[in-house]
Formats: structure tokens, sequence, C-alpha cells
């Protein structure tokens, strides 16, 4: 089996939605939709600015794009950023930004409404290969902007050792809430918690999507927060919570769900595929499994995050730009993205091999089946981020005020994208 290291801190941001927005560039909608197959590279080197999670992800990402550069015979550079949203506008801002950056779903709308970023997506010799829900992510206005670079799911993980225990057998694996709710019940003790996640939508979207539910219509235009579907999800989320069955990773003196469970203060969480990192890096002999998420009402339902490769509308390099990106999302690079720093492939094509060097990480990849995206709005992660605040107090609250006010706060968002 490949090694490897998994990069935890950037997948974690991913899903924190740190990332705003930027200013608009004053580029023109024609500019944006320009082809890339047409343009002239008279820019020299071509510039890549990333937003690294270490060194395992900076130096796969340099060899990636230095074998492009040998290969093509063009000369490239990549860039770490210390602030890639701060660092991108102000490239946006003077005319000469990086040529091809990480682009996050919360930016997305921002950066395609102000004309900064190139929608190259159909210019894709591989364009077919990604996940439609990936492409999904990456598309504004019935354009697919930016070629998926990565992406990550939600998935239970299970203390294995805390399992037998508790005479827990793989019959009982929680295949829908009522056996998540028992197995949970039954793996709580004096010194452990069953389950345990971040009080985040990030972590508790994963229900609303059981439920049927969801923050946004599948159209963008509509806020459906404050559905039964939501409050439902909510409301079992919040009876485990009362039942002490499952606790907030603060609850547990705890960072985050990882840690908890690598110290034992959690027989579960639901937490990424970066889990599998931490582990073996911070927690090498905890003994566990991942399994798919249990479904809910509705069936089943995941969260995915993920980043693209973005080209800029100035860049004079987009002919070469886009020559990269392909060779950066092929089969070969991806499952290489893989073995360096822990991602999953975007493209479908490196699934099998995937699956069968990461048996540990099946049912992470196997969920892109039934994952949905966070919400791409413009001001969307403001709202969330609100969200979060009040779901950390999940235990006391008024399920319907709180879904109303993220409804309200969320259509005031969509309202105005014009």
């Amino acid at each position: 089996m490949r090694t490897t290291r998994t990069a935890l801190t950037a997948l974690l941001a991913g899903g924190a939605l740190a990332l705003t927005a930027c200013g608009g560039s004053g580029f023109s909608d024609d500019d944006a939709t320009t082809d890339p197959g047409t343009t002239t590279d008279e820019g020299g080197e071509l510039t890549v600015l990333i937003g690294s999670s270490g060194d395992a992800e900076t130096d796969a990402v340099n060899a990636a794009v230095a074998a492009w550069a040998e290969e093509s015979g063009s000369d490239a550079t990549v860039t770490v950023a210390s602030d890639l949203p701060q660092q991108l506008s102000q490239g946006f801002a003077a005319g000469s930004p990086p040529d091809v950056f990480y682009v996050g779903t919360d930016n997305l709308a921002a950066y395609a409404a102000n004309g900064s970023l190139l929608a190259y997506g159909d210019q894709l010799s591989n364009v077919d290969d990604f996940y439609p829900a990936l492409v999904d992510n990456f598309t504004s206005g019935g354009k697919l902007y930016c070629a998926p670079k990565d992406f990550s799911t939600l998935a239970l993980v299970i203390n294995t050792d805390a399992w037998t225990a508790a005479g827990l057998t793989d019959a009982e694996i929680p295949t829908d809430w009522a056996g998540l709710a028992d197995v949970a019940a039954r793996l709580t003790t004096g010194e452990q918690v069953g389950l345990t996640f971040g009080p985040e939508y990030q972590r508790v979207g994963v229900f609303m999507a059981q439920a049927g539910g969801g923050l946004v219509s599948d159209d963008g235009a509509t806020a459906v927060a404050d559905s039964p579907e939501n409050a439902e999800a909510l409301t079992f989320v919040q009876q485990m919570l009362r039942d002490g069955a499952l606790a907030f990773p603060s609850a547990i003196d705890s960072g985050w769900g990882g840690e908890a469970f690598g110290t034992g203060r959690a027989a579960m969480t639901i937490e990424g595929n970066w889990i599998v990192g931490a582990l073996r890096n911070d927690f090498p002999d905890v003994k566990y499994q991942v399994v798919e998420l249990p479904a809910g009402p509705a069936g089943q339902g995941t969260l995915q995050f993920t980043n693209c490769w973005g080209i800029a509308t100035d860049s004079a390099n987009q002919a070469a730009a886009l020559d990269l990106v392909e060779f950066l999302t092929s089969t070969d690079q991806q499952a290489g993205f893989a073995d360096a720093f822990g991602v999953m492939p975007s493209v479908q094509s490196a699934a099998e091999d995937f699956r069968s060097s990461y048996p540990e990480m099946t049912a992470f990849l196997d969920s892109a089946d039934f994952a949905v995206g966070m919400p791409t709005a413009q001001g969307a992660n403001d709202v969330i981020g609100d969200f979060n605040g009040q779901i950390e107090g999940l235990a006391d609250a008024d399920v319907a005020a709180m879904l109303a006010s993220v409804q309200t706060n969320l259509q005031a968002v969509l309202d105005s994208q014009g």
C-alpha cells in the first residue's frame, strides 16, 4: 500500500468556510468567457498561487508543475500564499493576478460575478471524468468555471475496540438514525461519549441532507432552511445531545472530533478523510473502521468539500494555464496527489486505484454518490458562520427560531445576487 501524508490543517479549513469573497476586478462578462484555445501566450512564465496545508502538499504541487514545465517546455513557478483571498484580491485589482490558483466554493460566485475568473470548464478534454456533484459546485450561471482539484466527504468513524467492548457486532453498524442513536447510547460510558462531531453546519448538515433538507434550493435561488425536514434533523441531533450519547468536542476537552476520537474520549465521530492521516500520525495505536453515514428519513446523505483550479481572466497565459490544469487533473497526477497528501481524486477514472491503494478510505470515496456541496452564493459563508454560532447551543435551542433566522438571513443574501 502506498504511504500517505495527510494534510490536516487545510482540509479542516475546507469545512470551516474560512475564505472570504474578494472585491470587483472590473472585467467584463465577455472577458470572463474568453476561449483559452484562442489566447496567445505572451505573458512569459506561468504563475501558480496555492493555499497549501503544509510541506507535503507544497512539495507535491511543485513536483507536478515542474514535471509539466519540463514536458511542455514552458516555465512555471508555484507560490504558497500566506493569505490566499487577500493576495488574489490584490492581484485582480492590480490587473496582474496569478495565472492559475486555488478557488474554494465559497469564493466562486464572487470571482465569477466580478469577471475575475475564466469560465474554461467546457474546454477541458477530461470534463466528463469529474464527479457530477463536483461539477455542480463550480458551475455558475450555467458555466463550469474551473476544474475540481480534489475533494473530501464525511463518514462515520468507529473505534473497533470500544465497539467490541460494548458487545456490538458488524450486524449492528448503524444504517439509519435509530440505529445510530442506539449504538451511540451503548458506547457511552463514564470515560467516553458514544458520538462526537463539531458544532457546525459542516457536520450537522449531513443530518439535514439525510432528512431531505438543506439550505438552498436546487436552482440556488431560494433559501429552504426553514423546512420541516431541517427541523426534524436538528431535533434528532438535539435529542442525542440531551440524552448524553452525543457531545461536541469542546464539552469533552477536545479541539475537534478527530482529537476526541483519538484520545478515546469518543467512540465514534463524523469526520472527513483527513482523519485517516491524523490518526496515523498522532494516534497510531487506535484501531478503527470507516463506514458510510446511516440513512435518514429521505435516504443517505453527506457533505463534500472541494477546491478547484482557477484561471484568471486577465492572464496572458490562458492556453498554457489550461494545459497545466489538464495535466494536474489527469488520472495519474490525481493518484500522485492522493499519495502525497491524502486527498481524494476528483476524477472518476482514478477511483478504482484509490480504493485498492487505500481500502480504509473506501467509505469516503463511495459517499461521493450521495454527497452534496456547500452553498456557493456570495455571502452564504457569513450566514453559515452565524448558524454555526447558534449550533453550539443546540441542546437548549429553539430549533424553529434558529432555522427561521437562517432562512431570513440566507434569503436576503440570495436576493442580493441580482
